[in-house]
């Protein structure tokens, strides 16, 4: 059984950077792959970024190409997202997301693991 425990979210302003951390247990890392989720007002759990398990491939949405960066330490059982020029549509509770046959943009339901979510609040 996978736990995943995300942290780093908070309240920023617009044009703000955050980065949201997520450490894994209860398994070998280095075999998942991660994503992170976000899931606004809207109430849709929608994928944002994520990254092969060897760390060689990410992927973004496309609303957050440029500005966020994924990144993994396979040495430390931790993926982090970079979040920068923050935006108030990026407000949500963040989703750290895991699967041990799949990575990159998927539908929600088809990653197994998930932390309990952090939230991210971007207003001035």
């Amino acid at each position: 059984q996978v736990q995943l425990v995300e942290s780093g979210g908070g309240v920023v302003q617009p044009g703000s950077s955050l980065t949201l951390s997520c450490a894994a247990s209860g398994h070998t890392f280095s075999n998942l792959g991660m994503a992170w989720f976000r899931q606004g007002p809207e109430k849709e759990r929608k994928f944002v970024s994520g990254i092969s398990a060897s760390g060689i491939s990410t992927y973004y949405v496309d609303s957050v190409k440029g500005r966020f960066n994924i990144a993994r330490d396979n040495t430390k059982n931790s993926v982090h997202l970079h979040m920068n020029s923050l935006k108030p549509e990026d407000t949500a509770v963040y989703y750290c997301a895991a699967s041990t046959m799949i990575s990159g943009n998927r539908p929600f339901y088809e990653y197994d693991y998930w932390g309990q979510g952090t939230q991210v609040t971007v207003s001035s």
